[in-house]
């Protein structure tokens, strides 16, 4: 057998066939990433080259659809109209939203084998003799992916680098796999590095390890629970770890940021704790502007009315409006787009039109296609939109977006509140979120109860990527806004065929 390289991928056969399946179900030496030796054994690899492969996967994050979309589309924050043919792509989109996937669906299919990829490379460089940071290091990554995979789908395959292509891997029920994932971050706890907040914190820390750990341990009832069970009791205990876990992260100097849309800037801020180095947000911009808009957008993904709604308006977490000040993209306003949009004055070849002193006129825009202004409207219809429905979304600024952030104190300080209010301390909890909101503008809560306190995550958090969790917890999913199916088993997505052919030893989740 030849060798073969962990950067030999090819996007047809997305992963190892027996455990991830591919279009093609027959595994060719070089479309695996199982790295072999003359002798057919696995050869070491260089951990530092792996390592860094690892981290550069993240980018996968930052795209609009797999993992992305299975965490946001399937929630009432996130509605992706059809516009005339524009969006159709075959249903992929509709179907989440209406919660009527399958196990053919394209994008449950891709993020399972970007995933159980990316899960299996830190197998390697686990056993490539890395130093004990790196070991650390790959766990944590290990974790990370292995983590969505249980979240998502609830049994997680687990490839042994010491298996050939031909040897089935294991399959972790969800609380065996809740167990690995938890293990593998106490492990690596002690040697990673100690870093505090920073806008390229782009590698495995104490204070990321501690974000994961703190997350499981809020979902734990979820994940110990039976599959297709909706109803969870959390125990105080896990709660405590909860609490633990986040105190551990702000030992480490993180703290609310005062300005929140900073967080989404290249600015350093007190809350980053792990980003993406690869790739770019600029996705997130371009899935929701307007064709006609400066930049222009792929005219997609757009909020729902009674989301936009939940924020008063003065929170400043619900927008701030375009500076206008005649420098780039100032035409666009962070947080929600409604009304009238405005944009660049452009000459015949499509270059700005600037004042004397070189600022950028900004006029009214027209959509090109309607010939009518470009006013964002509250109703979006999930399909035959027209160009104008819905309002947009703006987290990252074209501006001044920095990288995309995987994990930040905000959410933290939102799970440890959580914590509080679930194992009966609700004083403790309320004062927290009075803190948030007055922070943000927003006027003091006179109580906490489970409905508000969902409602003020979803302003903290929105369109970030793991609202389809929080809905769960909360016992929201199955009959959210938009859902035509309200069947407990869509808490998890079906196995993707292919897999399932390919792998005896996983059995398709109840309901498909």
């Amino acid at each position: 057998m030849k060798n073969i390289s962990i950067y030999q991928i090819l996007a047809s056969a997305a992963c190892m066939s027996l455990f991830i399946g591919c279009t093609d179900l027959v595994n060719e030496e070089k479309d695996s990433i199982v790295r072999s030796s003359e002798g057919g054994g696995f050869t070491a690899g260089n951990p530092t080259e792996l390592l860094a492969s690892a981290y550069k996967d993240l980018g996968t994050y930052t795209d609009q659809a797999g993992i992305y979309a299975l965490g946001m589309h399937t929630s009432a924050e996130m509605i992706p109209p059809t516009r005339g043919v524009d969006w159709g792509d075959n249903g992929v989109w509709r179907t989440l939203d209406s919660h009527t996937w399958d196990a053919s669906h394209t994008y449950i299919r891709d993020a399972w084998n970007n995933l159980n990829q990316r899960a299996y490379k830190a197998n390697e460089i686990i056993a490539s003799n890395p130093t004990p940071a790196q070991k650390a290091e790959a766990q944590f990554l290990r974790a990370f992916n292995m983590f969505h995979v249980m979240d998502y789908w609830g049994v997680t395959p687990f490839r042994e680098v010491t298996q050939g292509a031909d040897e089935l891997p294991r399959v972790l029920t969800r609380s065996e796999a809740f167990d690995f994932i938890v293990k593998d971050l106490e492990e690596a706890l002690p040697n990673l590095a100690n870093i505090g907040p920073g806008a390229n914190n782009g590698v495995a820390s104490k204070a990321a390890a501690n974000f994961l750990l703190a997350k499981l341990y809020l979902n734990k009832a979820i994940y110990k629970s039976n599959l297709g069970e909706v109803s969870y009791t959390f125990d105080n205990a896990d709660m405590a770890k909860v609490e633990q876990y986040v105190d551990a992260i702000e030992a480490n100097g993180y703290s609310l940021e005062s300005s929140y849309f900073k967080n989404f800037t290249s600015n350093a801020s007190n809350e980053i704790i792990f980003v993406s180095l690869e790739g770019t947000p600029q996705n997130r911009w371009m899935m929701t502007l307007h064709y006609d808009q400066d930049p222009s957008g792929w005219n997609g993904f757009t909020t729902l009315a009674d989301f936009y709604d939940t924020f008063e308006d003065t929170d400043i977490r619900k927008g701030l409006p375009p500076v206008e000040d005649g420098t780039e993209f100032s035409w666009l306003g962070k947080g929600f787009l409604i009304g009238q949009q405005r944009g660049p004055v452009k000459d015949s070849k499509g270059e700005y039109v600037t004042d004397a002193d070189g600022k950028i006129l900004i006029e009214d825009i027209i959509d090109s296609r309607s010939n009518k202004p470009l006013m964002f409207s509250r109703d979006v219809p999930l399909a035959g939109a027209a160009t104008e429905k819905g309002i947009r979304v703006i987290k990252y600024h074209p501006a001044d977006a920095g990288k995309y952030v995987l994990m930040r104190f905000g959410e933290a300080y939102m799970m440890k509140a959580e914590a509080l209010f679930r194992s009966g301390n609700t004083a403790g909890a309320l004062e927290m979120i009075n803190d948030l909101r007055t922070q943000n503008k927003a006027s003091a809560l006179a109580s906490l109860t489970a409905d508000n306190l969902f409602e003020e995550i979803g302003r903290e958090l929105y369109w970030e990527g793991g609202k389809r969790t929080i809905e769960i917890r909360f016992g929201k999913f199955v009959n959210g806004e938009g859902a035509t199916v309200n069947d407990p088993h869509t808490v998890l997505y079906p196995i993707p065929s292919t897999a399932i052919v390919s792998n005896p030893n996983l059995n398709q989740n109840p309901g498909y």
